[in-house]
């Protein structure tokens, strides 16, 4: 089929790449000329594991391409997808849509043939009638677009294999025509298996901002136990451990730690509350409100802790910030919980360094105050306190033993609680973590006296007298 897909972040991009991957004739819309030409070209204008190798494919076959023309995309397709961006507006809650509604306007005056207009950008109940309405007083007599909406579901870091192996397609559709075109373009998910499920469009809307809004609650769940495991010396691993256990909550997304980020769900829970006020429903939503400000409550916790950790003054401390994306496998630091720390820190005085594998670049331009880069010896040289803020598989690789040779103190926070805390104690560092114990289980125990019963077996052989060296020691005594 002949596909449009216009805007070209990181959805859009995506999305048509994969569409030419499996087989359909796309064209790639969007404003900017340079975005254009590099993806033209073959270049990324984003990390995304997997998505250059695709680009590439989509390009050597022919069936990718780039303009920046809504005119010609008109010609083009068959099916249009939306795929702009949706932001906070400025001084409010609610989504701003300008950039949805000048597709419309764009592309809907040069329509000539019957197509479908299908939404994938996340939006406010309610905008497929909108813009249905304005499709059909904007376009020339005739044209015959219909208007459905078909959220994405897409993960940062699993970009392309939730697009090309999606957990679920849904489609909002006001008739079978619809329907039937949005199966010709997933024919071969659906020939997967991949569950279709077919809705109205209000319903299709909603989706996936309660999905989003589902994962945030259960998040902000767990960091709000983080807060009370911290006021009782109890450990919010061992919690979500013994929580996710439990098949109706399970332990996925259930990691206490600095919290989401990002430049979806943050935005979209935003979104949600002000539309459900717009509808004169806030209070079913109004929890989301208390979700947000756990959420925010975690960055201000991390440095409050930074700050006690060195004694209550961060002036001329040097600090290392290990992460500036919000999540890993990404270079996107929209919303970085990671960023929002090391910016407060330097607010407070500290010398900041922020390392980041794929990221550096984009925060050292967005934050030429902070010191960023990819050198992480650099970064760590000479520090007084590191910050384990984005969990990228490099930190997790680290040696503690090295490291504490390098740095002026070996003081943690590990922001993500997804170290070996252990491993780092016995390299001779000082760990906290958000809702972790100061001195975990383990080191309760090898600090405690032994019974009477047994410390015969564990007193040294020096001390007893060369019968006591043919005593084996078990492992609980050299523990």
């Amino acid at each position: 089929m002949r596909l449009t897909v216009i805007g070209t972040g990181y959805l859009g991009a995506v999305h048509a790449a994969c569409m030419a991957e499996i087989g359909h004739d796309v064209l790639g819309v969007d404003v900017d000329p340079a975005k254009v030409a590099d993806l033209a070209a073959g270049r990324p204008p984003f990390y995304e594991p997997g998505f250059e190798d695709v680009l590439t494919r989509a390009l050597g076959s022919g069936r990718l391409r780039f303009t920046t023309d809504l005119r010609e995309a008109a010609v083009h397709g068959e099916v249009h997808f939306i795929c702009v961006g949706t932001p906070q507006q400025a001084g409010s809650q609610a989504a701003d849509l300008r950039y949805v509604d000048a597709v419309v306007d764009g592309l809907a005056p040069h329509l000539s043939a019957p197509c479908l207009i299908v939404g994938k950008s996340t939006v406010p109940v309610g905008t497929t009638a909108r813009l249905a309405a304005r499709v059909a007083r904007l376009a020339p007599p005739g044209a015959r677009a219909e208007l459905a909406w078909n959220p994405e579901f897409l993960r940062e870091g699993f970009a392309v294999d939730d697009t090309l192996r999606p957990d679920r397609i849904v489609v909002g559709v006001t008739g079978p025509e619809a329907d039937e075109t949005l199966r010709r373009v997933y024919a071969p998910m659906l020939a997967a298996g991949v569950p279709y499920l077919v809705t109205d469009p209000s319903t299709a809307e909603l989706v996936k901002v309660a999905a989003n809004s589902f994962l945030a609650t259960k998040i902000s769940f767990i960091n709000a136990m983080a807060e009370v495991c911290d006021a009782t010396g109890a450990d919010v691993v061992t919690l979500a451990d013994a929580l996710g256990h439990d098949t109706r909550i399970g332990r996925r997304f259930l990691n206490a730690g600095l919290g989401f980020g990002g430049g979806c769900l943050p935005k979209d829970i935003r979104a949600f509350s002000a539309r459900a006020r717009e509808l004169g429903v806030g209070p079913a939503v109004a929890f989301l409100d208390e979700v947000d400000e756990i959420n925010r409550r975690q960055r201000s916790r991390t440095v409050a802790l930074a700050e006690r950790m060195l004694d209550g003054d961060l002036t001329g401390r040097r600090v290392t910030v290990l992460g500036a994306t919000f999540k890993p496998d990404s270079d996107d630091v929209r919303d970085s919980p990671a960023l929002a720390v090391a910016l407060e820190l330097h607010r407070r005085g500290a010398q900041v360094r922020v390392h980041d594998p794929e990221g550096a670049a984009k925060a050292g331009l967005a934050h030429p105050e902070l010191h960023c880069g990819t050198d992480l010896l650099t970064a760590c040289r000479g520090a007084e306190l590191v910050l384990h803020l984005t969990e990228w598989s490099e930190y997790r690789e680290l040696d503690p033993v090295k490291l504490a040779r390098l740095v002026r103190t070996p003081l943690l926070i590990d922001g993500r609680n997804a170290l070996p805390h252990a491993e780092w104690r016995a390299a001779g560092w000082t760990v906290k973590g958000l809702g972790r114990p100061a001195a975990p289980l383990e080191a309760q125990r090898s600090a405690a006296p032994a019974p009477e019963s047994l410390r015969t077996l564990i007193v040294s052989p020096a001390a007893a007298g060369p019968e006591a060296s043919a005593v084996p020691v078990g492992p609980a005594a050299r523990t």
